[in-house]
């Protein structure tokens, strides 16, 4: 069975003075997404201080559950990220349906587009 599961990676950089308020939105953006989202397998969220930026790492079933976070959790949270936030870049792995690539790149955050080509995974 092919494997559908969509690994997205990305930085948001904080502009000075905002990488506090950066944070407090992901600590909500975590609960959003642990408690509304079941297609969402993985969320994890790194600080990176120094660069004034946090990364985050999140892993989806499908295009279906991947939709669903870009269309209710993003949207939702995405224009106040903006204003105090770079986005991007944003990485996309696994098989992206067609029009996901498209919102994702409509919403102008640095996406691009990698399908899966290698590798092994241990328990």
């Amino acid at each position: 069975m092919k494997n559908q599961e969509i690994t997205v990676f990305y930085k948001w950089t904080a502009q000075p003075g905002k990488l506090d308020e950066l944070k407090a939105i992901y600590a909500e953006v975590l609960k959003e997404m642990e408690a509304n989202e079941p297609g969402t397998l993985k969320m994890a969220t790194y600080f990176a201080d120094e660069e004034n930026a946090i990364y985050v790492h999140d892993l989806f079933k499908d295009g279906g559950a991947l939709g669903m976070h870009l269309g209710v959790t993003a949207a939702k949270h995405f224009p106040q990220l903006a204003e105090i936030a770079i986005p991007g870049p944003f990485f996309f792995c696994g098989d992206v349906p067609e029009e996901l690539m498209q919102a994702a790149q409509g919403m102008k955050m640095g996406a691009e587009f990698g399908t899966y080509a290698f590798g092994f995974e241990r328990d």
